[in-house]
């Protein structure tokens, strides 16, 4: 570490929200997340051992420091354990990222979140009592899966059968109201939102008419979402 004499100390949020943030390996995933913490308003210490990388993030992170990780003077001089959660990640380099996963949960930190590049990583990481595990690129790769083979515009995934997409209103319920279309009871999914023509997003409600070219927040289960977002 540049500074051994480097300490931050945060005082942890009183609600379920994170205040402060700290990022260890800033790779494309790991950056990207303290890029966007930071712009959100989170106070955001990102770790790496590239110096490169460090100095590219310089200015942008409220904290950037080259550190190890994997050695636990180091966590403890920077004040991991302040911050109101840690995300690790570390994606090519397994060994460093178990290892600081290890030292996180030694050192008593409450709120872990880590990515994991494999199968097998992430069930390491499980049982070393990681609840929050990140899978970036298989879930990225169902997510523009479902898009590819689908007429949804957006896709997010909450459980393995519980799924909100943005879709342009089908054909079937153009004209109706959302009570007369009865979308629940035939289609298996529930309408939460539609955006009209004057581009407001509103809360559908049973008195709601749908348009044509209206776009629509959809709730449901995979398989019914993606029938309701193919209907002509």
């Amino acid at each position: 570490m540049d500074n051994p004499t480097l300490f931050f100390r945060r005082r942890r949020a009183k609600d379920s929200s994170a205040t402060s943030v700290a990022v260890i390996g800033l790779g494309r995933f790991g950056g990207a997340l303290a890029t966007e913490l930071v712009r959100s308003g989170t106070e955001v210490l990102g770790i790496d051992t590239d110096e490169d990388v460090v100095q590219s993030l310089n200015g942008v992170l409220t904290h950037v420091v080259r550190a190890d990780s994997t050695k636990e003077v180091a966590l403890e001089q920077l004040g991991v354990t302040q911050f109101d959660r840690v995300v690790v990640g570390i994606g090519s380099d397994i060994q460093a990222s178990i290892l600081t996963t290890s030292l996180l949960k030694r050192m008593g930190v409450r709120s872990i979140w880590a990515k994991a590049i494999s199968e097998q990583h992430g069930l390491i990481l499980e049982q070393l009592g990681i609840e929050h595990v990140i899978f970036p690129e298989a879930d990225m790769g169902r997510r523009v899966a479902h898009l590819v083979r689908g007429a949804m515009l957006d896709y997010v995934e909450f459980d393995r059968d519980l799924v909100v997409a943005k879709t342009v209103a089908p054909g079937a319920i153009v004209g109706k109201t959302l009570e007369q279309a009865a979308v629940r009871r035939r289609y298996g999914v529930t309408i939460v939102k539609v955006r009209s023509a004057d581009g407001e997003w509103r809360a559908a409600g049973a008195s709601s008419v749908i348009s044509a070219g209206d776009l629509l927040i959809v709730i449901g289960p995979v398989e019914a979402t993606e029938r309701f977002a193919a209907l002509l």
